[in-house]
């Protein structure tokens, strides 16, 4: 079964806090994602992970009436949090997606203390039968 695990922060009063973080601080929150996906790696259920440019960045295209883009700021700038990254994993269960997601919840913060951020656990849909 696949899912996808999507990590949101929360906005706060700028788009990516981790910018104002030590540099002791960003090192190990990396290393704790790195090793995370290591892990995952080793185990056989890492399908995919990634990090995302910040809010600011993000673009949203629409196709027009004759089917060329059209592309504006966004998204959604009252939003309280965002996604700052996502995994697909391929586990057993969806028990097993809690526990990676509850795993990566954890990574450091400031001071080293676990972040308790929010991971958003979705199923990826298969196809239809054949």
């Amino acid at each position: 079964m696949k899912f996808m695990l999507m990590m949101h922060a929360p906005r706060g009063s700028g788009e990516y806090q981790i910018n104002a973080w030590k540099p002791e601080e960003l090192r190990a929150h990396i290393q704790f994602m790195m090793d995370l996906n290591k892990g995952l790696r080793a185990a056989g259920e890492l399908v995919g992970a990634e990090g995302l440019a910040p809010p600011g960045q993000a673009r949203i295209v629409r196709a027009q009436g004759d089917g060329s883009p059209e592309v504006t700021d966004g998204p959604f700038a009252e939003s309280k949090e965002f996604l700052v990254g996502y995994w697909i994993v391929d586990v057993e269960s969806a028990e097993r997606a809690y526990a990676i997601a509850g795993e990566a919840s954890t990574a450091p913060g400031p001071g080293g203390r676990p972040l308790g951020i929010a991971i958003e656990v979705r199923q990826v849909m298969s196809g239809p039968p054949v």
